[in-house]
């Protein structure tokens, strides 16, 4: 939500040029807050806004603004100075906000900044979205293990103004050959004994994600083993950059709401719900509810195929409803079991035997529950004279298509990310179409078989 508390006050300190007012403005509150009030300016006047805070501070307003406020600045304020903004922005950030601001701004702007961040700027935009290279930031603390703990720590705080992050600081060999790590924690206890070399402290056995691992991946490592940064090495294992936590915190959330969305049968939002517009938002709902309509005619079709056994036993009219939610449900209980278990990285597509084998005994403990359940419904609602196949076929009925659908719901998003799809593809309301029209086939053909 946006927030307008301070707007007025913020535009009459502008109007009146009340310097020192924001001056402090810029520097009294945390960086993150100074942005949340300046949500609702113009471009033109947040610049002015930032104008009066120090270079460093800046930097920091800038990194939380909103997204869309950052590129209209870009786009709009004077390209010299936006360059020189550009220049002091976190290594990733900085090719972020180029990639989304118009290719005519972003090459003059390219051109304006420094020839050694040009091309780590270039360097990074040759990865493809939503990989490790593109995640990834080169401004990382490398050290040799050769040095001291003295000598790493004088060397770390003459580098430490310029890093991103110092949690970890990384041993390279020539030609930057990742050899291990020291976290900051281990070199600030090893003080006790200054001689102690990095080479002693470092940890070898490392975890890092190659320049085109795809971020998922890279996100699932990064919580596996709890790290607050990963590397990322070449094939010849030649460090490039880190990935930080905060970025794969951004991209868990991306994943985690795409993958809500694809699961609820709408098309992933390429921005937030209130900044997408409104006939693109009818347009993602619209063409999977379409989608959908088409395969709740299949159930339609199959309706039709039995109608003149429905005429002869009525009464299996009033259980349909039933069968069908029965079946949907427990499929889409089985697909969102599948699918978080592999955005996670519990389970692989190698699991599958031991999947499928857990499945199918759930369906058949899970359809013993409601075939029971369904003895006593059929017992109570059928008005017609009763016989033992007659009650027999809501219970067995039930039991088949949970059967079923637990064995659909979990196998259906395996052979998605098979295929290379995601497998949230195979949302709820997608497993619930299919139940519908195997619950049909399946209720009424157990019936054709008890009743004839």
């Amino acid at each position: 939500m946006k927030n307008t508390l301070y707007l007025p006050e913020i535009r009459e300190m502008l109007a009146q040029g009340a310097a020192d007012e924001l001056a402090e403005f810029c520097q009294a509150l945390h960086p993150a807050r100074t942005a949340h009030f300046m949500e609702c300016l113009s471009p033109d006047e947040a610049w002015a806004v930032l104008q009066y805070a120090d270079a460093p501070t800046r930097v920091e307003i800038f990194t939380y603004l909103d997204d869309d406020l950052q590129v209209a600045i870009a786009e709009t304020q004077d390209r010299k100075q936006i360059a020189e903004l550009i220049a002091e922005l976190a290594h990733d950030d900085r090719v972020d906000l180029l990639n989304e601001a118009d290719p005519k701004v972003a090459a003059e702007l390219l051109q304006l900044v420094p020839a050694v961040e040009r091309r780590d700027i270039l360097r990074l935009q040759m990865y493809p979205e939503g990989t490790a290279g593109a995640m990834m930031t080169t401004d990382f603390a490398k050290l040799g293990e050769s040095l001291s703990v003295q000598e790493a720590l004088a060397e770390l705080g003459r580098q430490a103004e310029e890093l991103e992050t110092i949690y970890y600081l990384y041993m390279v060999a020539e030609h930057d050959h990742l050899r291990g790590l020291v976290s900051a924690r281990a070199l600030v206890s090893a003080m006790g004994k200054p001689a102690t070399t990095l080479g002693d402290l470092m940890e070898s056995d490392l975890v890092a994600v190659g320049p085109y691992d795809d971020q998922e991946v890279v996100a699932q490592k990064v919580a596996r083993f709890d790290l607050l940064a990963i590397p990322v090495v070449d094939e010849q294992r030649r460090m490039l950059g880190i990935i930080t936590h905060d970025d794969v915190l951004d991209v868990m959330l991306e994943e985690a709401t795409e993958d809500a969305h694809l699961i609820s049968a709408v098309a992933p939002l390429e921005d937030s719900y209130l900044k997408t517009n409104l006939f693109t938002l009818i347009w993602k709902r619209s063409i999977w509810l379409v989608i959908l309509f088409g395969a709740a005619l299949l159930t339609t079709t199959a309706l039709e195929h039995y109608q003149d056994r429905i005429k002869s036993w009525q009464w299996l009219v009033a259980f349909i409803p039933l069968i069908i939610s029965c079946g949907g449900n427990c499929g889409s209980q089985s697909a969102t079991l599948i699918i978080t278990a592999l955005s996670g990285g519990d389970i692989t597509l190698s699991d599958w035997k031991q999947i499928m084998r857990r499945e199918g005994i759930m369906g058949l403990m899970l359809g013993g529950v409601l075939g029971i359940c369904g003895i006593f419904a059929a017992m109570v609602f059928i008005r017609e004279p009763q016989t033992v196949r007659t009650v027999l076929v809501l219970p067995l009925t039930l039991l088949l298509i949970v059967v079923c659908a637990t064995l659909t719901g979990s196998v259906l998003p395996l052979i998605f990310k098979r295929l290379g799809l995601d497998p949230a593809m195979m949302s709820n309301p997608f497993v619930a179409g299919i139940m519908d029209i195997l619950g049909i086939v399946i209720y009424l053909n157990v019936a054709i078989l008890l009743l004839t």
